[in-house]
């Protein structure tokens, strides 16, 4: 059974910094691609970021290039997000994704399965 639980959600201050994390089990890194997308309320769901772990090739939203990064650490079977310069209208309930598939999937919003999402609130 594939299983996401992402962590590291919490209340920070326009331009800081925090870092997601997603703790992953049931699947291989070598069969599926990973990604982070967002929603806040009253808004659409977004895709933030995304990467292949068959190439490292990585994929992010126009509203988070060069201030996210998103990484994976297959021995500690876990998805990061790294979020910097941290703006208001980041604020959102963060999911870690998974897509069957090798390369990055084909639109940022595709995947298999997801987590169950964390918080992140950045404050002006």
């Amino acid at each position: 059974e594939v299983q996401l639980v992402e962590s590291g959600g919490g209340t920070v201050q326009a331009g800081g910094s925090l870092r997601l994390s997603c703790s992953v089990s049931g699947f291989s890194f070598d069969d599926y691609a990973v990604g982070w997308f967002r929603q806040a309320p009253g808004k659409e769901r977004e895709g933030v970021a995304c990467m292949s772990t068959s190439d490292g090739s990585t994929n992010y939203a126009y509203s988070v290039k060069d201030r996210f990064a998103i990484s994976v650490d297959s021995a500690e079977n876990t998805v990061y997000l790294e979020m910097h310069s941290l703006k208001p209208e980041d604020t959102a309930v963060y999911y870690c994704s998974v897509f069957r598939g090798s390369g990055l999937p084909p639109f940022m919003l595709a995947y298999d399965y997801c987590g169950q999402g964390t918080q992140v609130t950045v404050s002006s």
